[in-house]
């Protein structure tokens, strides 16, 4: 087993401490990944707090980018050297929803403590979200990356392993948005800066964004939003309804505040739907009025990972970004190295951040 550098997470609400760990040469069907960048998720952020527990010691970390560095007995089409995304996307290719074409929600289950990694003393060590990219290197399993051109900068495609594919997969795939839709996207953050990016590559007629901060908005209108609302009115609902003319087709709640769950329905029009994209804590309930739901047509539906299909989505994203039609670069708010890892996680807490990568030194690879 190599030993690379990880940043581990002994205790629930702690500070992750940045040590050595054990890292397993790939198994049949799997690669090894040496990284680049990887960016800081509130995902990663909310199971380092405990919110949906999980075994400990753990490393997370999932939305990450790098170069093919070792591969496994029966992996094809990946050379050594080939730059990749990795992904939380952990699918069998045979269960019923890898077979229909929506591997997020692979039935196969990735049973805890059977992955790569391992204390330098041999103990346990969870690959959480069966990545643990919060590391110099991963091993994965190969449904898990898709290539990316060579000359793509590395900060910016990690973000298309997570953040990117969540935003604007809710509203190409989950949501189908059409030309002409309203669209509200409650939380200008680093997701919800993507659902926006989606819904202008949609050809959504108006975009409003809502959040508590009046520069945040500023800046979702860099991305697309036609209009900002502060979350922060009375009944920014209202607002929302106002800019456009009537009630929104979809509304994205990107965030996992309750309070937000709870005034989404207050934004659709008849027949509209809302699409849960951000992940409360685990317990977390939410309440609205099912009659009123009923009486006017509208709906709710959940969103993982923006339904993607690696193969079929990441180059056509790529495409956009190379046409300049899809945002990656300024989508990122701030870089750091591993050791500083609790600080980018703070800054990202802080909400200031719309994504923040963590960067490694460059290492060689095999060509």
């Amino acid at each position: 087993m190599e030993r690379i550098k990880a940043a581990v997470c002994h205790e629930f609400g702690k500070p992750l401490v940045v040590e050595e760990v054990e890292l397993q040469a790939p198994a049949e069907g799997e690669v090894e990944v040496t990284l680049a960048a990887c960016a800081v998720c509130h995902s990663d952020i909310s199971y380092a707090e405990g919110a949906w527990g999980g075994p400990l010691p753990a490393v997370y970390g999932h939305e990450a980018a790098g170069h093919i560095s070792a591969v496994g007995p029966g992996v094809n089409g990946l050379a050594l050297g080939e730059p990749v995304i990795v992904t939380l996307i952990r699918a069998c290719g045979t269960c019923a929803p890898c077979a229909t074409g929506a591997p997020v929600y692979c039935a196969t289950p990735n049973a805890p403590g059977n992955g790569p990694l391992r204390t330098v003393s041999g103990g346990a060590l969870e690959q959480g979200l069966a990545t643990g990219a919060f590391a110099e290197k991963v091993v994965v399993d190969r449904s898990q990356v898709a290539p990316i051109p060579p000359d793509m900068p590395m900060d910016a495609a990690c973000l298309l392993s997570c953040g990117v594919t969540t935003g604007v997969g809710a509203v190409v795939n989950a949501a189908g948005v059409r030309p002409g839709q309203v669209v509200v996207v409650i939380g200008a953050g680093g997701v919800g800066l993507n659902a926006i990016q989606g819904a202008r590559i949609a050809g959504a007629a108006r975009i409003i964004a809502v959040d508590l901060s009046a520069e945040k908005l500023d800046i979702a209108r860099e991305f697309g939003a036609t209009d900002g609302v502060l979350a922060t009115d009375p009944k920014p609902w209202k607002a929302a309804h106002a800019a456009a003319g009537r009630g929104a087709d979809a509304v994205f709640v990107s965030v996992g505040a309750i309070a937000a769950y709870d005034a989404a329905p207050r934004y659709l029009a008849p027949q509209g739907k809302v699409v849960l994209v951000g992940m409360p804590h685990s317990g977390d309930t939410s309440s609205y009025e099912p009659v009123i739901l009923a009486a006017l047509g509208e709906g709710m539906i959940g969103t993982k990972m923006g339904d993607v299909v690696l193969a079929r989505d990441i180059p056509w994203m790529v495409d956009l970004w190379r046409q300049g039609r899809l945002k990656l670069e300024e989508l990122v708010s701030g870089r750091w190295s591993l050791e500083q890892i609790n600080e980018a996680i703070a800054d990202t807490n802080s909400g200031a951040a719309r994504r923040n990568v963590i960067v490694f030194p460059t290492q060689k690879t095999p060509a």
